[in-house]
């Protein structure tokens, strides 16, 4: 072999290293995304746990507001849906996507609740109920932290799978881009809920 076969020997050689260590590096960051979104399940599972004990203390007092229960309860299932689809693949915008706009509405309905709950004195003072709002309260900074570890791990995939020339093999292994889970949709939904008395 001539000096030039080896010399185009090597150039190919380090090309297919090169592709494969790009590749092994993105399939790395896809399994963290995947890991980090275990993190984000492990939270809601502990608050769709949390939310039908805390119906059941308010349905006592909240007689006159079964539409604001039903609709927490509704909530809650179609969240937990959209999770058990995102679970399946934590790295489709799709998923992530129905899951987030899922949360909003679980999100919303809870924030209804809670204003509704403050109208009536006996059952802000019960003792479960403050037990299971602080609880829920808790998890729901647990979620927050999840879903920003979730959204720096596909912040991490996103980049490298968008920076040349590693876009090359990414492309051509179907590598598609992740979508962070957002906390919120639309303007109505950061508008903090206006509680009256």
């Amino acid at each position: 072999m001539t000096t030039t076969g080896w010399v185009l020997l090597a150039i190919v050689a380090a090309l297919v290293w090169w592709a494969i260590a790009a590749y092994n590096r993105l399939v790395e960051l896809r399994n963290r995304i995947a890991n980090a979104f275990g993190q984000i399940d492990v939270q809601l599972k502990r608050r769709y746990d949390l939310i039908p004990n805390l119906v059941e203390v308010a349905r006592g007092y909240l007689q006159h507001e079964a539409s604001t229960l039903q609709a927490v309860i509704e909530a809650r299932g179609q969240a937990q849906g959209a999770a058990a689809v995102a679970r399946a693949a934590p790295t489709n915008a799709g998923a992530v996507g129905g899951l987030a706009m899922a949360e909003g509405v679980l999100g919303a309905s809870l924030g209804r609740l809670m204003a509704v709950s403050e109208r009536y004195p006996e059952l802000k003072a019960d003792a479960t109920m403050q037990s299971l709002s602080e609880e829920l309260a808790s998890t729901e900074n647990r979620v927050g932290f999840a879903r920003q570890a979730f959204n720096d791990q596909v912040l991490d995939f996103n980049n490298a799978a968008q920076r040349f020339p590693t876009l090359i093999v990414a492309r051509l292994a179907g590598f598609a881009p992740a979508a962070v889970l957002a906390s919120t949709q639309s303007d109505e939904e950061r508008r903090a809920p206006r509680v009256q008395f």
